[in-house]
């Protein structure tokens, strides 16, 4: 399924399970890992379309603040920078700036998104860059991905349809985020 590319255990145990089960109820699915700051794009029939490194939630944890996304990102502090984890059923849509982004949960407004690099000191895209993991906590709990692989492979991917996108847990066990039981036809 992964090819040359490489994915932690828990990675290809989803990419099994959705395979297997047909969680994804044959919709596009991706798969962040939160713990390798990465993204997996898959088609319906679980197919890698491609991998990239992704710029995660300042902070760790597997849930977002209640009601975080009708908050100011003023008053959102460091520690409630979360990229949650779950499933979630997915679709391109535009933020509050107009700019096109694959909404992931909506009531948390966490987005996957083309890398921001308003705030130079952020050095996002040097951040994205590096082989390590540990740069890679910076947004607000949205998932930052380089432009050229929003566009050629996020973007064809869900457009036109929702699909799923899984964001593995780094602090709950993999298996109380997935129930990771076969799906009734």
């Amino acid at each position: 399924r992964f090819l040359t590319e490489s994915a932690s255990a828990d990675v290809r145990k989803v990419a099994d399970w959705v395979a297997e089960s047909g969680d994804n109820r044959s919709l596009p699915f991706a798969i962040v890992d939160k713990v390798d700051a990465k993204v997996f794009v898959f088609n319906a029939h679980g197919v890698l379309l491609g991998a990239s490194p992704v710029l995660l939630g300042l902070a760790r944890g597997d849930v977002a603040p209640a009601g975080i996304g009708d908050r100011k990102l003023s008053s959102i502090r460091p520690e409630e920078r979360v990229t949650p984890a779950g499933r979630f059923v997915a679709s391109i849509g535009s933020n509050l700036k107009a700019k096109e982004v694959l909404w992931v949960d909506y009531a948390s407004a966490v987005s996957l998104h083309r890398v921001v690099t308003g705030n130079p000191r952020e050095n996002r895209l040097r951040r994205l860059a590096t082989e390590s993991a540990l740069d890679n906590r910076i947004s607000y709990g949205c998932i930052n991905v380089p432009v050229l692989f929003f566009d050629s492979v996020v973007k064809p991917s869900f457009s036109g349809t929702d699909g799923i996108v899984y964001v593995l847990p780094e602090v709950r066990r993999l298996d109380t985020v997935f129930s990771m039981t076969p799906v009734p036809g």
